[in-house]
């Protein structure tokens, strides 16, 4: 299927304090989504950290999201997982909570065959009933999604896109050429959102329009516009941005950059660690040429 949700969806970083998920600041972060022009978020995704969270955490994520927002942005859920039944009761857990669709992971750590991975979002769109968007980044579960595999994943009626987040161009043109018109395409590279826009991708699931999501809402619509000239002058202005939003692994400079802009996000869980201070002089200075901050 395709037409689900174009545009600009952020996979929200999730807000904690000493007490748990701070919801209050959840809301006020989803709200600042929809002011910037964002058309969805994703929660629990990568960027989320969900795996630092209990069970009960990501329900009241989930809850709290559906309650507060649903109908004014796309709700999407990340509940992949190595365990095909743990993504099949998670995608089955977050459709009865009201989630709109579904983002699933490529199964971590198991090093899964193709036709394994067929399997595995085949059971999740067997069991739900809502879009489902598979997550292609083999740099963190060691599996990609070959693109005849993607070409075999458009044929599931409930299968609404792949976030190819590969970094391999070559590979995500060819995908893009077996699933085009059957299966959308999103971007999860934020340094590829541009060309991967132009061969076609129906938006971008993006880890820096959680601090600037207007900023890359309007290269989206220069592109969608036909604007390439006026398009590639805001991607090179995003560029080191988007540099910043990565120089520790993710989430870890999103969740200071969120607190630079007033907001309460907390701090990553152990594992992850705080954004080291040289780092966090070089995410202000990009934050203040961006004119995110003074």
């Amino acid at each position: 299927m395709t037409g689900f949700c174009n545009g600009i969806i952020t996979a929200l970083a999730t807000p904690f304090s000493e007490e748990g998920v701070n919801l209050e600041e959840f809301g006020r972060m989803i709200e600042y989504q929809i002011a910037g022009g964002t058309d969805g978020v994703v929660v629990l995704g990568t960027t989320g950290e969900p795996a630092t969270m209990t069970e009960e955490e990501k329900e009241s994520v989930i809850r709290y999201a559906v309650e507060h927002f649903k109908g004014r942005i796309k709700l999407i859920v990340g509940t992949g997982s190595n365990d095909t039944k743990k993504a099949v009761a998670a995608s089955v857990k977050a459709e009865k909570l009201g989630a709109d669709g579904v983002l699933v992971v490529t199964p971590y750590y198991n090093k899964c065959t193709q036709e394994g991975l067929y399997c595995y979002y085949k059971a999740v769109c067997d069991a739900v009933h809502i879009p489902v968007i598979a997550y292609n980044v083999p740099s963190r579960t060691a599996v990609n999604i070959l693109p005849e595999t993607a070409e075999r994943l458009a044929d599931i009626p409930n299968m609404a896109g792949i976030k190819e987040a590969s970094g391999n161009m070559a590979q995500v043109v060819e995908t893009m050429r077996r699933i085009r018109g059957k299966l959308d395409l999103y971007s999860g590279e934020d340094f590829l959102n541009l060309p991967m826009l132009a061969i076609g991708g129906a938006g971008l699931i993006s880890v820096t329009s959680n601090i600037a999501p207007a900023l890359v809402k309007k290269m989206y619509s220069l592109v969608k516009e036909f604007r390439l000239d006026e398009a590639n002058e805001v991607q090179d202005f995003l560029l080191p941005l988007e540099d910043a939003c990565f120089l520790e692994v993710n989430p870890i400079p999103v969740k200071a950059a969120y607190n630079m802009l007033g907001f309460n996000a907390g701090t990553p869980r152990s594992p992850l660690t705080e954004l080291s201070d040289d780092n966090k002089l070089k995410l202000k200075k990009e934050m203040q040429r961006a004119g995110l901050i003074k």
